[in-house]
């Protein structure tokens, strides 16, 4: 019960926040835009829709897609821990069975001369 409490007061609170990020965004890229790029290279002017498209637009090309700034970097350290702390127990075994299942993820196939049996 006290999680669903906690999501009722969040979800409203996270749609509020993004609109706000996403105005005050909008509106920081436009008066960038109209104070500077006109007067410098003579083009003209935008809406403040026109700007929230081009902040949309820089982040989906530029942006890393996360809210806390680097997922995949993120995401590499934590199963670098994980995988430091368990390196050390394995045994040489376990520890080549686990290189050939990382190249099999990855898209690498073994050398044709490996034995790849389990």
């Amino acid at each position: 019960m006290k999680r669903k409490a906690r999501l009722f007061f969040i979800a409203p609170a996270a749609i509020v926040g993004i609109t706000l990020f996403m105005g005050i965004g909008g509106w920081i890229v436009m008066h960038l835009w109209n104070w500077l790029l006109p007067g410098i290279f003579g083009w003209r002017m935008i809406t403040f829709w026109q700007a929230l498209g081009m902040l949309v637009l820089c982040r989906i090309l530029f942006g890393n897609h996360s809210w806390r700034g680097g997922p995949r970097s993120s995401m590499r350290e934590r199963m670098r821990e994980r995988m430091g702390a368990r390196w050390p127990e394995m045994t040489p075994e376990q520890r080549e069975k686990m290189r050939q299942r990382w190249a099999t993820v990855c898209g690498f196939e073994p050398p044709a001369n490996e034995n790849t049996e389990s």
